[in-house]
C-alpha cells in the first residue's frame, strides 16, 4: 500500500471552536490538547486535517520515531504499557516489526485491537519554539510541517 503516514497532534484548545471543528477533532480521537494519533494519507483524512488545521499540527513519520512512540507513549486498553508479550498477541515479534508495518501501510494504527488508537503526549520540552496561533510556514506551529514533526515528537515523549 502506498501513501504517507502522518502523525497528528492537537496543540490548541477548543474554546470558541465551531461545532463542526470539534466534531472533526472527536472523530480524529483528539479530545484534549497534546493528544495525538497516527493516520494514513487519504482523501477523507486530508479533508479532516484541512477542517481542523487551526488546532492541529501534522507531518510524515519515520520508523525510528514510531518505535519511540510505541515504546514510551503507547498504551494498551486498561492503561498498561505496550510490551513484547502484548505485541506477540497481535502477531508481531517486536516493536520494529510493528513500526515497519505501520509506516508501510500494512496495518492501520487505529485498527490494532488492544492498543489505544491515540497517544497522550507531554507538552514539548522547552515549549513550542514559535506561536501556536499561526501556520508553520508563517513562523508558527500550526498545520503541516513535514519531516519536522519527528523532532517535535521526540521533545514531547
Amino acid at each position: 500500500m502506498t501513501g504517507k503516514t502522518f502523525f497528528v497532534v492537537r496543540i490548541r484548545g477548543g474554546v470558541d471552536a465551531k461545532k463542526t471543528v470539534e466534531a472533526t477533532l472527536t472523530m480524529l480521537r483528539m479530545e484534549r490538547n497534546n493528544y495525538a494519533t497516527i493516520i494514513r494519507e487519504s482523501s477523507s483524512y486530508t479533508g479532516m486535517l484541512r477542517k481542523a488545521k487551526d488546532y492541529l499540527t501534522w507531518g510524515e513519520l519515520d520508523v525510528e520515531t514510531v518505535k519511540i512512540l510505541l515504546e514510551k507513549r503507547g498504551k494498551r486498553v486498561g492503561d498498561q504499557k505496550v510490551t513484547e508479550e502484548s505485541l506477540k498477541e497481535l502477531g508481531y515479534e517486536s516493536l520494529d516489526k510493528l513500526a515497519n508495518a505501520i509506516i508501510s501501510g500494512e496495518v492501520e494504527f487505529s485498527q490494532l485491537n488492544g492498543i489505544k488508537p491515540f497517544f497522550r503526549m507531554h507538552p514539548p520540552k522547552k515549549g513550542f519554539k514559535r506561536t501556536v496561533k499561526r501556520p508553520y510556514n508563517d513562523h508558527g506551529e500550526l498545520g503541516y510541517r513535514g519531516e519536522a514533526i519527528n523532532e517535535l515528537i521526540k521533545r514531547m515523549c
